[in-house]
């Protein structure tokens, strides 16, 4: 019998509650795109099938999608970086933008107390990221 592994970290995205499945869907593909890189350990191995044929490697352990209103994404940007836990986010900006180097701007435009999120995503210690996402529900 497998037992599953109980990771001493968390994956976490929580997106606001009032975007359309597919700003949702999006968001949640920009947001954990930055966590392999930042943090190496998260990915596992390449996948291999019966015919030999390889696939990309994926994240060894479960991403756990949260929601909440504007609010619980302000307290939760605030919680993370209280922590110094690092983080990928999703500024409601970025629907307008088209290119990488526009996102960059219109995020670097806002100060950090004022910007207008729609998601983050952060890796941490399992207790951390727990109360980094305090308030939230997991998405339906």
């Amino acid at each position: 019998m497998n037992t599953p592994l109980r990771f001493a970290t968390k994956i976490a995205v929580l997106l606001r509650d009032d975007l359309p499945v597919w700003q949702r869907l999006n968001v949640t593909a920009f947001l954990v795109s930055g966590l392999g890189t930042a943090e190496p350990e998260v990915i596992g191995e390449p996948y291999v099938d019966g015919g030999d044929v390889t696939y990309l490697p994926m994240f060894r352990q479960p991403v756990l999608v949260f929601e909440g209103g504007k609010e619980t994404l302000t307290a939760a940007h605030e919680r993370a970086l209280a922590r110094d836990v690092r983080l990928s986010i999703f500024t409601a900006d970025l629907f307008a933008t088209g290119n990488d180097a526009d996102n960059r701007a219109a995020v670097r435009a806002v100060a950090t107390a004022q910007l207008d999120l729609v998601g983050l995503a952060v890796h941490g210690p399992r207790v951390a990221v727990d109360k980094i996402v305090k308030g939230a529900a997991l998405h339906r």
